[in-house]
């Protein structure tokens, strides 16, 4: 992404954008890792991570908005969610207030698996960010958000700027 520059912060930043770069397709390669190990494709993996952010910040996530972050059809979401409920990777709870409503969360059985999957490298990473200070780790922890909302930006203006696919004509 970035050349090497004679300068001590184009330096950095040229080395920061690799390492980013090399980090995201290493976080690729073992997801998708867990994938092929529980049957699971790409969109599949996707979907997962987006049930458990929501679940994380507290605001479970419907399958519209699963398919307006995934940029999938309603169709192509209800065969997905069914594919992973089946899988029993995530279960369809109703709104207590608005029984309409389907909220989507991580299944138990979906949970441990990820859990035994993921746990050494838990591990690995716990013992990563023990070496870092509190101010530390805010200051990075600040950079990440950042750069993650950069490149939800680029994504939405990519996807923004692709053109529909062509429909077909009624015969």
């Amino acid at each position: 992404m970035y050349r090497r520059r004679g300068d001590r912060r184009g330096q950095m930043i040229a080395d920061i954008a690799n390492d980013l770069r090399r980090y995201s397709v290493d976080a690729q390669h073992v997801g998708h890792a867990f994938a092929g190990l529980h049957g699971l494709n790409g969109t599949d993996l996707h979907a997962l991570i987006a049930v458990m952010d929501a679940e994380l910040a507290g605001d479970p996530i419907t399958p519209g908005r699963l398919g307006e972050q995934l940029n999938l059809s309603s169709g192509s979401v209800t065969a997905l969610v069914d594919r992973l409920e089946r899988a029993g990777h995530i279960r369809r709870d109703r709104d207590t207030a608005d029984r309409r409503k389907v909220f989507l969360h991580y299944a138990d059985q979906g949970a441990a698996l990820a859990m035994e999957f993921f746990r050494p490298l838990g591990t690995r990473t716990d013992r990563v960010m023990a070496r870092f200070s509190d101010e530390e780790l805010a200051v990075v922890h600040r950079f990440m958000a950042e750069i993650s909302t950069s490149v939800r930006e680029h994504r939405d203006a990519v996807r923004a700027a692709r053109p529909e696919p062509p429909r077909r004509a009624a015969d």
